[in-house]
């Protein structure tokens, strides 16, 4: 029986947490993708409060020019790569929300165009300047060649995120649940667009930060599907932030395992995770599928 116990003890061992204990790369990725779900989950959820759940996949594709052009000037440098990321972001943010003042077009249509030429100039510039393997690194990541300066602003802008939504915490609870009263209070069309473009600038240092390792395409996945997910199991916000930020973290741990056991890429392994966790919330969350068709029933009974 002792025996049982410690032979099963080593297969957990082996199977959960000895990847991480050997291999020092193991342990960054996991820090980085533990960090990085702190404070992008919590982002996403303020991003569907406000319906802009869109929002965030149009700039996780709109910072690729960025990102390429600092390929381009420096290499896989991560601070040029980043900062071209960060430049991109911001400026097709800008840029959409200026269309849609100076034409018809709404925000989410003009961004919509925006991102799709922002893509494919992004991939036409990299392809152009480097290996088809640079290409795939850039949109797809790989959080198991997580570097310490890469580790560094991974943490930096966790940091970073989460001291700036508990210092906003009140104001975008306000301008998510009642519009109209943060209108009453007499603030300035200026002071409104400060305000937006300060969350916005959040939602793109994340994505940035994402894309090493979960790569440009992938990186809105951690920010998004935990959020999306967590509003099926909980109606107060607090519950939601704490749902989706715990959601994100089992994707990256989970996703990282399975990545390192099964050979597979460790970007869109963590985003299967977090679908998995998705599909289970549609059926089993209290706003989900079957709770709703056992309450049905019982009305009909």
């Amino acid at each position: 029986m002792m025996d049982a116990a410690v032979q099963a003890f080593h297969g957990a061992w082996a199977l959960l947490f000895a990847p991480f204990a050997d291999y020092a790369f193991m342990r960054r990725a996991l820090v980085a993708t533990l960090a990085l779900s702190l404070s992008a989950a919590p982002l996403g959820v303020f991003l569907t409060l406000r319906r802009m759940s869109l929002l965030g996949d149009a700039l996780s594709h709109a910072i690729l020019p960025g990102v390429a052009i600092g390929f381009m000037l420096c290499g896989l440098s991560l601070t040029a790569m980043a900062a071209g990321g960060v430049i991109a972001g911001m400026l097709v943010a800008a840029l959409a929300g200026f269309i849609s003042r100076a034409t018809a077009l709404k925000e989410d249509a003009s961004l919509a165009a925006i991102y799709l030429v922002a893509l494919a100039l992004g991939v036409t510039l990299i392809s152009g300047h480097g290996t088809q393997l640079d290409l795939l690194h850039i949109l797809f990541g790989s959080a198991l060649g997580v570097d310490t300066p890469g580790l560094l602003l991974v943490a930096g802008v966790a940091s970073i995120s989460l001291v700036a939504l508990a210092a906003a915490y009140r104001g975008l609870v306000l301008e998510s649940f009642d519009p109209l009263f943060l209108n009453a209070t007499g603030r300035s069309a200026s002071f409104k667009w400060a305000w937006q473009q300060g969350f916005l600038m959040l939602v793109v240092i994340n994505l940035v930060a994402g894309f090493q390792t979960l790569g440009t395409l992938m990186a809105v996945g951690l920010m998004m599907l935990p959020a999306v997910s967590a509003r099926l199991w909980h109606d107060t916000l607090p519950a939601q932030l704490a749902n989706a930020g715990a959601q994100a973290m089992l994707a990256g741990y989970t996703g990282l395992l399975l990545s390192y056991h099964l050979d597979t890429p460790s970007g869109p392994t963590i985003i299967g995770c977090a679908g998995v966790l998705y599909a289970a919330s549609l059926l089993l969350a209290p706003g989900g599928w079957l709770p709703r068709v056992f309450t049905r029933g019982h009305r009909v009974a």
